[in-house]
């Protein structure tokens, strides 16, 4: 019999797409905390010793993007000699600005489009187990590297879990995979034992079996990291921001974008619904779908499908959200309070299933309401 397999990744702060998010999204805390009317959707571009940082920004803050950039960077082990920084910043187009913003001062959606939110209850989370074992991994890593647990840990990594669910209602973990960057004083064996206790270690605490297969740098040397080994994009990792592939994507990705761009309010809207839904006990499984045209108030459409995991038709469960949640893209921004958020924090070990930081589109606070329904 074969077996039914599925595998999620994710990175750490040092991988090159990794670091353009942070720099994306530091710039936009730092933008928004001066200036909740500020328009940003900031790129980072990083190869070898240079990184640019582009994008359109109209704010009445002063934010140096530079002096930023370093902010992200220092921590992860880098000095100033480093890099070169070239900031090429512009303003947003007038155009684009009359469209989301109306003289009745109410926000519309920032382009056209379609997002996604998701939530299943194999975790305490709400989350799928691949992504959450593999953001838990690489956390543990970095962690360790932070903590000088060990001094030849460097910022790069990656972590990839394979779950096997051959018996749905028993998940076992298949595989585990890390690729970590290292000094040059540190043999293999010393990684893989390193690395191997914090899998087991994590497996523990998730109250899974410890008997999977371990892969640990499998490519043997991996010395030279960041963006002086592999380019760095802002907005390349968006499955890993996500749902690990488990659930579908529509896209755009979340980094430097301030909430008016439906890419990352209308996401963590969809995210924020299924949850509810998911923890009122309306399914076990819950996918939103939001579609959007650029300058208009409220969704073209919004679609639920719950894989057969509900005792509600989509239409029904359509009626319920129409009634418990506000559906204009100015009150997502207004109940997720998303003008006041951390979103640097959301830019590692992603933007959903994060109970380790306190983000408004994780909160459950419908669940009352949509509780009754289970006695219809």
């Amino acid at each position: 019999m074969n077996k039914i397999l599925f595998t999620s990744e994710s990175v750490g702060p040092g991988h090159p797409d990794k670091i353009c998010d942070q720099i994306s999204d530091a710039i936009l805390d730092k933008c928004l905390k001066n200036d909740k009317n500020s328009k940003v959707a900031c790129e980072v571009f990083a190869s070898n010793r240079l990184i640019v940082i582009g994008g359109e920004i109209t704010t009445n803050a002063y934010v140096d993007v530079v002096k930023e950039a370093w902010n992200i960077l220092i921590p992860l082990g880098y000095s100033e000699s480093d890099f070169t920084i070239i900031s090429n910043i512009n303003s947003q187009s007038s155009d684009i600005n009359q469209a989301v913003f109306k003289t009745n001062n109410e926000i519309c959606a920032g382009d056209q489009g379609i997002v996604f939110g998701y939530a299943c209850d194999e975790t305490k989370e709400l989350m799928p187990l691949p992504i959450v074992l593999a953001h838990k991994l690489v956390q543990k890593l970095e962690e360790s590297r932070k903590n000088n647990e060990v001094d030849w840990l460097k910022s790069d990594m990656k972590s990839q879990v394979t779950i096997d669910y051959t018996n749905p209602s028993k998940p076992l973990i298949h595989t585990m995979l890390a690729s970590v960057q290292h000094s040059e004083n540190v043999n293999l064996e010393t990684i893989q034992k390193f690395v191997g206790s914090k899998m087991i270690e994590l497996a523990k605490e998730y109250n899974l079996n410890t008997d999977f297969k371990q892969i640990v740098n499998p490519s043997g040397k991996f010395v030279i990291g960041g963006p002086i080994g592999d380019t760095g994009l802002t907005g390349r990792k968006i499955i890993v921001d996500t749902y690990g592939g488990y659930a579908k994507h529509g896209g755009g990705a979340f980094s430097g974008k301030d909430p008016s761009k439906v890419d990352r309010s209308g996401s963590y809207f969809a995210r924020y619904i299924a949850k509810n839904i998911v923890a009122a006990g309306l399914a076990k499984k819950c996918e939103i779908q939001l579609s959007f045209g650029i300058g208009m108030p409220e969704p073209i459409s919004i679609s639920i499908n719950t894989f057969g995991t509900s005792k509600f038709s989509e239409s029904e469960l359509i009626d319920i959200v129409k009634k418990h949640f506000k559906l204009r893209v100015n009150d997502f921004i207004k109940d997720l309070d998303l003008f006041n958020q951390e979103f640097c924090k959301t830019s590692t070990y992603g933007h959903v299933g994060r109970e380790d930081i306190n983000v408004s589109w994780e909160k459950k606070d419908k669940v009352l309401e949509l509780k009754v329904y289970n006695n219809n």
